[in-house]
């Protein structure tokens, strides 16, 4: 690999990083979802562990994908953790739609509001095809 290919290749991968952390940083702050995630499970005075967390979660998980790493963990282990995965996953969702209602509003700015389970299901679908491509071509190449 030529220096300047090596030079294209961390421009490129540090321009990412740095898109999709201000992007999530954006969701979170100006959004407010922690401060309203802590109001809908009435643990406000828990707001700066949950930040805490998600700074060191982001943190390591971001260290372990880069260098790589693998945990020997059995399946005992994998299934709380992917479901407290899921959970947190969900209650993010569920925070942002609470703040945004975003569905309805795209609805409405796309000309689309009696169509909005179509709308649901083409992003469903899209989201399938997306990831499926993702797992079947790239994780192969």
């Amino acid at each position: 690999m030529t220096i300047i290919k090596a030079i294209a290749v961390i421009f490129t991968g540090l321009s990412g990083g740095v898109a999709v952390g201000i992007g999530f940083v954006a969701f979170l702050t100006v959004l407010g979802v922690i401060p309203r995630l802590t109001q809908l499970t009435k643990t406000g005075d828990y707001i700066r562990y949950y930040e805490w967390a998600v700074v060191i979660s982001v943190v390591l998980s971001s260290f372990a994908d880069l260098n790589n790493s693998s945990f020997p963990i059995g399946a005992g282990i994998l299934i709380p953790i992917g479901f407290a995965s899921g959970i947190f996953i969900g209650m993010l969702a569920a925070a942002l739609t609470e703040v945004l209602n975003v569905l309805p509003i795209l609805s409405k700015r796309i000309g689309m509001e009696g169509l909005l389970i179509s709308l649901l299901m083409a992003l469903v679908i899209g989201k399938l095809a997306g990831s499926l491509f993702q797992w079947l071509v790239f994780v192969n190449f």
